[in-house]
């Protein structure tokens, strides 16, 4: 299963502008034979100048980028965790993405109407919060009433459950996130099948308007934002939804005359789905010879024969040995002979922890 950014805001802040954007630049991902694409899903490539450098080099029959999914949430309005809008429905969708993307207005438009009537981002943020909120109080409410029960047997285990519980359902009474609970590895395995709204890392994303985009500094809303989320140490990403979806319209050469006209250097989708990358903790290797030059999404810290599977179990059920150079030193010797040569390419065993950017060959055995 591919990992998965949901993305949420109230109505007429430019989500469904975005997540259209989305889905057109994801159109060309619709290729990969693996990718089956729910109405709800967009696929998109993920941008990585190193993978036109190394095929630069290799001169290979065919180009493959990792891609990255990105998932329409619709429904969300205040009273959610009541049933209200599109309610539990809105709610199992979130439950099943592994990190949210809040869009969040940051423009004022006459021709849009804003729910509340007012464009107010900070109120915005903290309706969509209080609606996890919400949720996730109910859900560990359910499970702490169980675990009460399970204390009489004396199981240590059940102590430390609720415990942990104890401390979430105090943070969300305060209308505070279950993820700022300091919790460790084995309390975090603890509630993980509990799917807490609140414990999904989150990154704000403020929708400005076309003309604001190339200084979308002076906004107000957007420092505002940005204030707001450093308060719990998120990232945002400012982009306009209107010109996202002028951009996806473009290709090649257009795109980036676009793009200069405005004064950007990237797209605001590419900065998102890099943010996205970042907030789930993902890196990209790459295989490289004559048939391809493809790049590979895994988990940062993940070891060589994990990192083969990816490309197929057999590659890890196998495992022998991975032949290993990095991409800055492949780069720098100008080849992949000339980094042998040069003792760069090493091979590396088991216990090998791949890192972003590591052009890999598996030896394996089955």
């Amino acid at each position: 299963m591919p990992l998965t950014t949901g993305i949420v805001g109230l109505p007429n802040v430019g989500k469904s502008t975005l997540f259209n954007a989305i889905t057109k630049a994801g159109a060309e991902a619709a290729n990969y034979p693996f990718c089956t694409i729910d109405p709800n899903i967009g696929v998109v490539e993920v941008p990585d100048h190193r993978l036109q450098v190394l095929a630069n080099m290799f001169q290979p029959n065919r180009i493959v980028p990792t891609t990255f999914e990105f998932v329409d949430i619709a429904g969300l309005v205040a009273g959610a965790s009541r049933g209200e809008g599109l309610g539990n429905k809105f709610l199992s969708h979130i439950r099943e993405v592994d990190a949210i993307a809040h869009v969040v207005r940051c423009f004022e438009d006459e021709n849009i109407t804003h729910v509340s009537g007012k464009v107010d981002p900070i109120r915005d943020i903290e309706t969509i919060n209080l609606e996890l909120v919400l949720a996730d109080i109910e859900t560990v409410e359910k499970r702490l009433e169980r675990t009460k029960k399970n204390l009489k047997s004396g199981d240590k285990k059940y102590q430390i459950e609720y415990d942990v519980l104890e401390r979430i359902h105090k943070a969300l009474q305060e209308e505070k996130a279950a993820r700022s609970v300091e919790l460790d590895e084995d309390e975090k395995m603890i509630i993980r099948d509990l799917h807490l709204l609140t414990m999904k890392p989150v990154l704000y994303v403020a929708n400005v308007s076309e003309d604001e985009i190339a200084e979308y500094e002076n906004n107000t809303y957007v420092k505002q934002v940005k204030n707001f989320a450093a308060q719990e140490g998120a990232e945002v990403i400012v982009i306009s939804a209107k010109v996202e979806s002028e951009i996806a319209e473009l290709d090649g050469e257009d795109r980036q005359l676009f793009l200069e006209e405005l004064g950007l250097k990237e797209s605001g989708l590419d900065r998102l789905i890099q943010a996205a990358y970042r907030l789930l903790g993902l890196i990209t290797y790459f295989t490289a010879g004559v048939q391809e030059v493809r790049a590979w999404t895994i988990k940062k810290g993940t070891k060589a024969p994990q990192a083969a599977g990816v490309i197929h179990s057999d590659f890890e059920r196998g495992f022998i040995r991975a032949e290993v150079v990095g991409y800055e030193d492949l780069l720098q010797a100008g080849s992949m002979n000339q980094a042998k040569e040069k003792g760069l390419l090493r091979l590396e065993g088991k216990d090998y922890v791949v890192q972003d950017g590591d052009v890999m060959h598996f030896r394996f055995n089955v």
